[in-house]
């Protein structure tokens, strides 16, 4: 009997040694050098398409928000001439939003009319405030249309790419997507040659530069990605897990400037003796965070960590409930009552992500302009 235990064993080890022969990709792999740097040797090529609906997306933004100009108006026309260029890659809860009846794009055009936005009337289409255009509602219709498309167009646009079987070329487009490139200056001033634009400019801004922020963690997860999709099918467990922090650190980002700017509408709008000014730009705030919260709608859910349930929640709370009338106004009319709900949604957000009380904290800022990069 012992004899046949031994012969036994010696027939096991035989066979988990065959097992792990050269044909198992996996197979005596060694442990790859991850870099600092980003490769971006044919970026450009490689992410053209990215690049492209970037910019597309860029110059619709930048058509709404040509109504800041006194006197200048937009047509829901003009803007859906702009929004088909990337329409494809939107989601469809953001193409109802903004091109429906009475969606963004329409009130835009009544709001930029040229009368004057007064918080709480009703009977208006809204209008011009110290430098914004604000609907009847009080959202600035301007913001939704670009912030809300940086999750419903943009990081739209990278879940097919995320979906397959990552290429190295395929990362270069995400890091598009990002708005990022491959200097990855960690900031979008002018102080730098080839500036972060949307998520990654803001992802720059909550980011301290210490090494452990939203940004290098992107940063990071893309080098590491590039890495292991270069090296071959043996490193597969590991780039599906870089993908994961990239995609983590992409959301994270998205939910920390929603916080940022819950924070300064938080603390514009508590003020007494409101001026125009503070309205407008306390309103700006608010905007500008439901676009960025909005556009992770529908977003399926396993490409992101919050739900649709846990959105719709905090759109309530932003008073903009998804399918009725937002009632943001009341963030100047009755901010004793209303002011409340944006701590909540940075409440709800901190458990949501597991942020800190120091993450919570940090950001309020914009480290870039604290830190001057």
């Amino acid at each position: 009997m012992k004899n046949f235990r031994i012969i036994g064993l010696s027939i096991s080890i035989v066979l988990a040694l065959s097992s792990c022969s050269e044909d198992d990709p996996t197979f005596d792999k060694p442990v790859l050098n991850i870099g600092t740097t980003y490769p971006g040797a044919n970026f450009e090529n490689n992410a053209a398409e990215e690049i492209s609906l970037v910019n597309n997306q860029n110059s619709l933004a930048s058509l709404a928000k040509s109504v800041r100009t006194p006197g200048v108006s937009v047509t829901k026309a003009e803007l859906m001439s702009l929004f088909n260029n990337i329409s494809n890659k939107t989601t469809n809860h953001m193409i109802e939003v903004l091109t429906s009846s009475d969606g963004y794009f329409q009130s835009l055009e009544d709001a930029s009319s040229g009368a004057t936005f007064i918080p709480g009337d009703l009977n208006s289409e809204g209008g011009f405030l110290s430098g914004r255009v604000f609907n009847e509602q009080g959202v600035e219709p301007d913001e939704i249309v670009d912030k809300g498309l940086y999750g419903g167009t943009l990081y739209n646009a990278a879940i097919p790419i995320m979906s397959g079987d990552i290429s190295v070329s395929d990362v270069d487009k995400l890091v598009a997507l990002f708005g990022a490139n491959p200097d990855f200056p960690n900031s979008g001033s002018s102080n730098v040659s080839n500036p972060d634009i949307k998520m990654a400019n803001y992802a720059a801004r909550r980011d301290k530069n210490d090494g452990n922020g939203l940004y290098t963690q992107f940063k990071t997860a893309a080098i590491k990605l590039k890495t292991y999709a270069e090296a071959g099918a043996a490193y597969n467990d590991e780039k599906a897990q870089a993908l994961t922090d990239l995609k983590t650190a992409w959301e994270k980002a998205n939910a920390a400037t929603v916080i940022n700017y819950c924070h300064a509408a938080i603390s514009t709008l508590s003020s007494t003796n409101l001026s125009d000014a503070d309205i407008a730009s306390g309103l700006h705030s608010y905007s500008e965070g439901l676009g960025f919260m909005d556009g992770w709608r529908t977003i399926p859910q396993n490409h992101k960590q919050i739900t649709d349930s846990q959105i719709d929640e905090i759109l309530v709370l932003m008073n903009a409930p998804y399918g009725q009338p937002a009632t943001s106004y009341t963030f100047v009319t009755d901010a004793v009552n209303q002011l409340p709900k944006l701590q909540t949604v940075i409440s709800r957000l901190q458990s949501i992500y597991s942020f800190s009380n120091q993450d919570i904290e940090d950001f309020r800022k914009n480290w870039v302009t604290e830190q001057g990069r």
